[in-house]
């Protein structure tokens, strides 16, 4: 088993390393979850909601946003040029060292 450091800002600046598996197809919501962090992923990780968006502020090569993840951020509040939705990064091996920010919530 592979796990990975990922650095997460919450929304009250408080600054968690956490610890996640390469080996579970989680995404980065399920994570956030996992570790009580304050996001609800309401629509269950299908991009649909934005309750899951944050900020990365490492320069990770990400996968490629798909289009409903882009249409549901372009409808999103607090969206910045680096806004993506947790649910949409899936947990792997090049995300050692991910820094993000938690979004504020609505």
């Amino acid at each position: 088993m592979i796990d990975v450091n990922i650095t997460v800002t919450d929304r009250e600046g408080a600054v968690h390393n956490i610890v996640a598996p390469t080996d579970m197809a989680m995404n980065l919501m399920e994570v956030f979850k996992a570790y009580e962090l304050p996001v609800e992923g309401t629509c269950g990780g299908m991009a649909m909601c934005a309750s899951c968006q944050c900020y990365v502020t490492s320069s990770h090569d990400l996968v490629d946003m798909q289009d409903e993840e882009e249409a549901m951020l372009s409808e999103a509040f607090f969206v910045k040029s680096n806004s993506r939705l947790g649910c949409q990064i899936p947990i792997t091996s090049q995300l050692e060292g991910l820094e993000v920010e938690l979004a504020p919530d609505y």
